[in-house]
């Protein structure tokens, strides 16, 4: 006989419940509701996460965790979230702080963002805020803006199989994702519409509780990442929870279920048919969060970075040790170490070293065929390169431009006789051109050591330095000097 974690809480509360009854006067609701509880939970611990299960299932009865045994304060939130939870409360509404801000506060990190989730639809939410603007096709949200802060507030979604009406509208492509999802339902409903368990965890404003429907707070304590529902079909509605995956497993130091890794690696080339312009936003999460290097290793792992950079993927296949695969780490090492160190990345260097192979590769290609000078069909391979990047990810016009200006640098680094060198560091993108030589050099391009000595060098002289620097080099990087013809003079008449 199998033995449910709900059975196994009926059979155990069972007795209790008339001891409740039988003395109501020495047991308080809110006394009973914590043993009630505390023992639940205990049942929970016992059992452990269901690692045999499909996937992470919700309970219509959740483990309620109250104030005392939490220890989470509302002096952790956003005082403008609490603001928000109070006011739909207050308008007679249920309100729950929901997802990555409760799950992060657990793990003794700081949240960046704090999501609320209502029985309120988003024009009821929108008449209680003036600050409050509706965004989105696919599901609608509430976006209640606080100068730079912005607190999102979504409404519970239901089950697409929901009777529709006006406000209730879903629609699914022939591969099973979900087009529009404006569906809505309740608080049981929406944790079942939740991606994974660490996610549907809610810290209720009327109690100060947190309801766990699926089992999260014990995927939490087995460092798993474990999908709601059947993989397939919840990989299927959206293929992004695939990246979500391995962000959230390399965020969190987790490992993502077996039940919930197995089917991504078949599902990989659903991502083709997620809009370029939402997975650039995926990319940016993944690469400029501080574990871009995990990341690009575990997208390789599960054959998801090919349909994020199908060309680049094909040449690190190619030679998975070699020189191009050693670049890309090397680049995720480095914005890695940039980030955690609170400097600056810009996507346009990371766009520029991921493309970069592929523009080699085609400006080879173009040469042979065109037979072209190299700098022209450098120029002509650029634009192909970055046009069909663009039917996988919507990169936006000002860091394509800034990718251009990192490559022809590249090409102008070792024209520096005259003026050329002042000039070159006067370029806007000269500095990031630079960290890209030497980025070239560090993975292995050891015939550019010299060019890259010299301008470390040149940069670390002041303005007599260089100048002196430039002198020693004689015509070395640039043309020779025309010479001068006098000009004849005509013969007299």
């Amino acid at each position: 006989m199998l033995i449910t974690s709900n059975s196994l809480y009926w059979a155990i509360t069972a007795p209790f419940a008339v001891t409740f009854d039988c003395d109501a006067e020495l047991i308080t609701p809110s006394r009973r509701q914590t043993i009630i509880s505390k023992l639940f939970q205990f049942c929970r611990q016992i059992i452990g996460p269901n690692t045999s299960a499909e996937s992470a299932s919700v309970s219509s009865e959740p483990i309620v965790v109250t104030r005392g045994e939490h220890g989470i304060s509302r002096k952790q939130f956003s005082p403008n979230a609490i603001k928000v939870l109070y006011r739909l409360k207050d308008g007679g509404y249920d309100a729950y702080l929901v997802g990555g801000c409760i799950r992060d506060i657990l793990l003794g990190q700081q949240p960046k963002d704090f999501d609320v989730v209502t029985n309120a639809t988003p024009d009821q939410v929108k008449k209680l805020f003036r600050n409050c603007r509706l965004i989105g096709r696919r599901f609608r949200l509430a976006h209640i803006v606080f100068g730079r802060e912005i607190i999102e507030v979504a409404t519970m979604r239901g089950h697409h199989e929901a009777q529709e009406d006006k406000n209730q509208i879903s629609q699914s492509s022939d591969e099973g994702q979900l087009l529009r999802d404006n569906v809505f339902g309740s608080i049981e409903e929406d944790a079942e519409r939740r991606d994974f368990s660490i996610n549907a965890l809610y810290y209720s404003i009327k109690d100060f509780s947190i309801h766990d429907y699926a089992n999260g707070l014990a995927a939490i304590k087995a460092k798993q990442i474990e999908l709601i529902g059947d993989p397939e079909t919840r990989y299927r509605e959206d293929p992004v929870r695939m990246l979500r995956a391995v962000r959230f497993a390399t965020k969190l130091d987790m490992s993502i279920a077996p039940k919930s890794e197995k089917p991504i690696s078949e599902l990989a080339s659903l991502l083709d048919n997620i809009p370029p312009a939402r997975l650039f936003e995926e990319i940016l999460k993944l690469f400029l969060n501080g574990k871009a290097e995990a990341n690009f290793l575990m997208l390789r792992k599960y054959g998801l970075f090919r349909s994020l950079f199908p060309e680049l993927d094909k040449i690190l296949d190619k030679d998975p040790s070699g020189l191009e695969h050693t670049l890309i780490q090397q680049m995720f090492q480095n914005t890695d170490k940039r980030i955690n160190a609170d400097k600056k990345v810009t996507p346009a260097f990371i766009f520029a070293a991921l493309l970069w192979f592929p523009l080699l590769e085609r400006t080879k290609k173009i040469q042979s065929q065109e037979q072209l000078a190299e700098y022209d069909a450098f120029a002509q391979a650029m634009n192909k390169v970055l046009s069909d990047n663009s039917q996988h990810i919507a990169v936006p016009k000002r860091f394509t431009l800034g990718a251009r200006d990192i490559w022809h640098i590249q090409h102008r680094l070792d024209k520096r006789a005259g003026q050329r060198a002042y000039r070159l560091t006067q370029q806007p993108r000269f500095k990031a051109a630079y960290d890209f030589l030497l980025l070239r050099v560090d993975a292995g391009e050891t015939q550019h050591t010299e060019l890259a000595q010299w301008w470390t060098q040149y940069l670390s002289q002041d303005i007599n330095g260089q100048k002196e620097m430039v002198k020693n080099l004689g015509h070395q990087g640039g043309p020779k000097p025309r010479k001068r013809r006098r000009p004849t003079k005509k013969p007299a008449e």
